[in-house]
């Protein structure tokens, strides 16, 4: 049982880092991403570049921050010419072709099977390796929490406030809306590529069936439920978000239900649970403060 908690534990913690980077998004800048699974993906991928090509795993680390960076860079593009409700459209959809594309792909990502064999992280310290994983996580997810509340504190922050409540004012005032999205976006795809570098390794396997879009829509729960805006709350609906279905299995045996009620349980946690908050705490449980302490 103390494993299984180290695992859930480990994933909280990544799925925590891939939710403040969404937070950045749509929480302060008023950025509408359903793509954000393919920048977690870019990580993954450059992990598997490096297992590919038999370069060092950390070369991976980089090779994934490049690819997140273009396409962080041209979502900002596609932001110039849309509305965010149609941006946010578009971001979906380039996130499904590049899964496919991968999918049918075989040189480079592995194809439908994807590519296995990563080098799990601190492995050399078993029995405790599983520890010293989540303590490095921790350590990570503490340190990205405090590089976005600096962000979000700062007068950049401010400008990426306005830029979500009152974007016609903001431009009246001569800030260059373009050049905010572009940066936040950056600085959000290299967090979200982070992310899934750790979770490469972590799992040892990339694949494409890590990037389908429920799993965006899952970070966009756990943003949701833990209080857009805030990014203490986004960590919190990380973390009680994969509590809940990591426990669902436990449930499924005391209750003596067939194994088909996992896969529905888990949706039901994620639809249900991500329209039960719009509709009757769209703050979250944590809401945005309003006032001095910017982004708590």
């Amino acid at each position: 049982m103390f494993d299984f908690f180290i695992h859930v534990a480990s994933i909280a913690c990544l799925y925590g880092i891939l939710a403040l980077s969404l937070n950045l998004q749509a929480g302060f800048t008023g950025l509408v991403n359903f793509g954000l699974i393919a920048l977690f993906g870019c990580g993954t991928y450059g992990a598997a570049l490096a297992k590919g090509m038999g370069w060092h795993p950390l070369v991976g680390l980089p090779a994934g921050l490049l690819f997140a960076a273009l396409l962080a860079l041209f979502y900002a593009r596609l932001g110039r010419k849309l509305s965010s409700d149609y941006w946010g459209i578009a971001t979906l959809s380039i996130a499904e072709i590049l899964r496919i594309s991968i999918t049918n792909e075989q040189a480079l990502t592995g194809g439908a099977q994807g590519v296995s064999g990563l080098p799990l992280l601190f492995a050399e310290f078993k029995p405790s390796d599983g520890t010293a994983r989540l303590a490095l996580y921790v350590i990570v997810l503490a340190l990205v929490w405090f590089i976005c509340q600096r962000i979000v504190k700062s007068s950049f922050g401010l400008a990426m406030k306005l830029m979500r409540e009152e974007p016609q004012l903001a431009r009246s005032l001569g800030y260059d809306l373009d050049a905010i999205r572009r940066v936040v976006m950056l600085i959000s795809a290299a967090i979200a590529a982070f992310s899934g570098f750790l979770y490469a390794h972590y799992l040892t396997f990339v694949g494409p069936d890590q990037l389908f879009s429920p799993e965006t829509f899952l970070i966009w729960s756990m943003v949701i439920i833990g209080g857009i805006g805030n990014n203490w709350g986004v960590v919190a609906g990380a973390i009680v978000m994969q509590f809940a279905m990591a426990y669902v299995p436990f449930v499924k045996d005391a209750l003596d239900l067939p194994t088909d009620f996992v896969a529905a349980a888990r949706l039901v946690i994620v639809g249900g649970g991500l329209l039960a908050f719009l509709l009757w705490r769209p703050k979250g449980l944590f809401p945005e403060r309003v006032g001095g302490n910017h982004g708590r």
